[in-house]
């Protein structure tokens, strides 16, 4: 079963897939948002073209827990594609997702161009990882 993993930004969307067997997550490409129809569309040929079956969308929550105007804006993007791609969306609490990934690339000693370009790709892939390795835990 291939699961999609989205990083849901106001200027782009990380986009994450999964192996056939659902163990590790691999990121793919980082849509830069235009119109939300256009970038659903973006969306429903990447589902095509991997066969997607379920999403899991990264929901921000704010360190206390409650939902801000971030996780408002991802509900209602999931309930959109939802109804338009006909998928399960998971929303997947993603706090500090972004700051593990910046971590990992600096790590890395990568360059803040190359970081810039690839953030949202791989904070997808830590949004994917977490979900599969919860329900690799049950």
């Amino acid at each position: 079963m291939r699961i999609l993993g989205l990083d849901l930004g106001d200027r782009t969307i990380g986009v994450a897939v999964c192996d056939p067997l659902g163990y590790t997550a691999q990121g793919i490409t980082t849509i830069r948002r235009k119109k939300e129809d256009t970038d659903i569309e973006e969306l429903k040929k990447i589902c095509a073209e991997y066969a997607v079956e379920k999403i899991v969308l990264g929901f921000p929550k704010n360190m206390n827990g409650t939902i801000g105007p971030q996780g408002e804006k991802a509900k209602v993007f999931g309930e959109k594609i939802k109804d338009i791609l006909n998928l399960d969306i998971i929303l997947w609490d993603e706090r500090l997702t972004t700051v593990a990934a910046t971590r990992a690339m600096l790590e890395a000693d990568m360059s803040r161009t190359k970081r810039k370009s690839i953030v949202d790709k791989v904070a997808a892939t830590y949004i994917l990882q977490g979900y599969l390795d919860s329900i690799a835990n049950k």
